[in-house]
């Protein structure tokens, strides 16, 4: 079975043919780093007009890539919520179109249900059940896997993201959007152990995160010494990061032995990070378990984990499919019970 997947939840527009006997076959993407940056953050009218303009193109390329012509398609996907209402509805009229013209069915993704189940395109891939670190921008949360479908929401951020924070505070220290991965750079040049940032929640009886008070104790400490020079500001920022890699790890950690697994997956484009991943690796095996990553280019949004989602739960294809449907706010859980 061949399937388009296309995402469009915020501010990167991707496309993949993915075929569930030859694999991922052909993948574009484009990022609007470049035209937010100026504004220091997303403008979601300007997210869903580059969609507009970017996605046809780009779903052309994944199709030369592949070397198949759009009467090849058995099914069409796409990221149906969480995200922007204006940029989901690009996608989701772009794949409702297609699906009308070609006569195929579509079905809407969970933008999140992509990202969980990313790993298992990348080798050696996870067994069932396995506990997952959803860490991105907007979202941090830990679940349980037992299938595809059968997820259950063991723990979440009760204020900011692990990615938000991370971006607020490369904003504090005068960092260019987008701010995490800058930050993170940055940090490899600062000593983590200067500064004594708090560790919110670490040692809480459940596996919920807080990382808003981080972002306000960096505050804190810029008020309490004034401008840092470059070496303050590079101990500044590993201070932090470490901060949130210690949380995340201590709670991944008790979400295994609390649901007596050995397998964690990590996604999200906090995934991405080489400290997180250092580290998580280290602390899980250090209990005899693994961690599973997908591969880089598939930590921040992709149209590859849409149509392998896709294919994932509609294996015989779709029929009866929701489409021009779009959810900006969507429970994972709500989605897999359907």
């Amino acid at each position: 079975m061949l399937v388009l997947g296309i995402e469009t939840s915020c501010d990167e527009t991707g496309v993949a043919l993915y075929d569930s006997v030859g694999g991922l076959l052909g993948e574009a993407l484009h990022s609007q780093v470049d035209l937010h940056a100026r504004y220091g953050g997303v403008v979601p009218e300007l997210a869903s007009r580059d969609h507009i303009r970017r996605l046809i193109p780009l779903t052309q390329d994944a199709l030369r890539q592949a070397g198949k012509p759009l009467s090849a398609l058995d099914l069409i996907a796409y990221t149906q919520g969480p995200g922007l209402a204006g940029a989901l509805l690009v996608g989701a009229s772009v794949a409702s179109g297609l699906g009308l013209a070609l006569g195929k069915p579509v079905v809407g993704i969970h933008h999140l249900e992509g990202h969980l189940l990313s790993p298992l395109l990348a080798e050696p891939r996870p067994e069932f059940p396995f506990a997952a670190l959803l860490v991105s921008g907007g979202h941090t949360q830990l679940m349980r896997v037992d299938g595809v479908g059968r997820y259950a929401l063991l723990g979440e951020t009760v204020d900011d993201a692990a990615g938000e924070a991370f971006d607020k505070t490369a904003t504090l220290l005068g960092l260019g959007y987008p701010g995490g991965p800058a930050l993170a750079k940055l940090a490899e040049k600062g000593d983590a152990r200067r500064f004594a940032f708090p560790r919110p929640m670490i040692g809480s009886a459940d596996l919920d995160f807080s990382f808003s008070g981080l972002k306000t104790a960096v505050l804190t400490r810029l008020r309490q010494h004034g401008e840092p020079d470059a070496q303050a500001r590079a101990d500044l920022a590993a201070s932090f990061q470490a901060a949130v890699v210690d949380v995340l790890v201590a709670k991944c950690l008790a979400a295994l032995a609390r649901e007596g697994l050995d397998r964690l997956v990590v996604a999200g484009g906090v995934g991405a990070n080489a400290s997180l991943r250092e580290r998580l690796v280290q602390a899980v095996r250090d209990k005899g378990g693994e961690v599973f990553f997908p591969p880089l280019r598939l930590c921040t949004d992709n149209g590859a984990m849409i149509a392998f989602a896709a294919a994932l739960k509609h294996p015989a294809g779709a029929r009866g499919a929701e489409a021009f449907a779009v959810h900006p706010r969507w429970d994972l859980a709500e989605a897999a019970r359907g």
